[in-house]
């Protein structure tokens, strides 16, 4: 019973790992798409977006402008 239970907590990490890399690409594309490259401003803003759920990160990708995402993530 012991090691099905550390199956499936493997598991589970592997699929939140997962899911992390993915919302990381999703951010690092729309940046990419909106500001053309990430320069090392753009850089520092990227953990701070992933530690919104992406409904809140998304919306805020779209619609502030470089300097607003600076600012608001610096």
């Amino acid at each position: 019973m012991r090691l099905a239970q550390l199956y499936q907590q493997d598991r589970e990490q592997a699929k939140q790992q997962g899911i992390q890399q993915g919302e990381r690409l999703v951010v690092e594309n729309l940046l990419k798409v909106r500001f053309g490259e990430i320069d090392n401003e753009l850089q520092e803003i990227i953990e701070p977006l992933l530690a919104l759920p992406p409904e809140e990160f998304t919306p805020l990708l779209l619609q502030l402008s470089r300097e607003e995402l600076i600012n608001r993530f610096c």
